[in-house]
């Protein structure tokens, strides 16, 4: 199993910038697609970036633009560059894990970004 720890989050202005990062550990890194994920409360989590192992990027269209996914092999972590913070980005976001070969989704336990208006 993959153990992930967010961090990061917080409080913005409308506008500004946050960056979310996510440590794994339990599993050679270069095994692993990664992604962040987020969920309002009630709702289905959704994919906000991902990228994979030979870091392919990928964006949801309501932040391509303004967030950037970067991974770094050497230190195990995976970031989320969040600028033009806007209210409607306010929810939990999820750190992902998809390992190659034991064909296993793993998940962080959230960490809160709250836009204000």
């Amino acid at each position: 199993q993959v153990q992930l720890v967010e961090s990061g989050g917080g409080l913005a202005q409308n506008g500004g910038s946050l960056r979310l990062s996510c440590a794994a550990s339990g599993a050679t890194f270069n095994d692993l697609d990664m992604a962040w994920y987020r969920r309002d409360p009630g709702k289905q989590r959704q994919l906000v970036a991902s990228i994979t192992r030979s870091g392919v990027p990928r964006y949801a269209d309501s932040v391509k633009g303004r967030f950037t996914i970067s991974r770094d092999d050497a230190k195990n972590t995976v970031d989320l560059q969040m600028n033009n913070l806007k209210p409607g980005d306010t929810d939990v976001y999820f750190c992902n894990a998809y390992h190659i070969s034991w064909h296993t989704m793993d998940w962080g336990q959230g960490t809160q970004v709250t836009v204000a208006s």
